[in-house]
């Protein structure tokens, strides 16, 4: 319970990445994905199939730090699907800036 309760409060203070190294989330992260038999659960819900690679908050950590080890709250996604969900695609679909002089 200790643990939980210092994982809960670097949430708060904005150290994710003790909380994303923790034994606690790791454990909870490979039941998500088992439980989801390793699949992507958007792509699966189209009608098709991809590799999970990540494991989504459905509720965002930041700001329900509560449900950060909740499975209930936990998608399995793969890395395209979990870069829609958080808005992500646009930057790498813009073409980068080339100059008009080609040499």
């Amino acid at each position: 319970m200790k643990i939980r309760q210092e994982l809960l409060a670097a949430i708060k203070i904005g150290n994710l990445m003790k909380f994303y190294k923790s034994k606690e989330w790791l454990s909870l992260r490979k039941k998500a994905l088992k439980r989801d038999n390793y699949e992507c659960q958007m792509c699966k819900s189209k009608g098709s199939y991809h590799k999970a690679e990540n494991v989504h908050h459905i509720k965002e950590v930041k700001t329900h730090p509560e449900l950060a080890l909740s499975l209930n709250n936990l998608q399995c996604l793969c890395i395209s699907c979990h870069n829609e969900i958080h808005d992500r695609l646009e930057e790498t679909r813009k073409p980068k800036f080339m100059n008009e002089e080609r040499w």
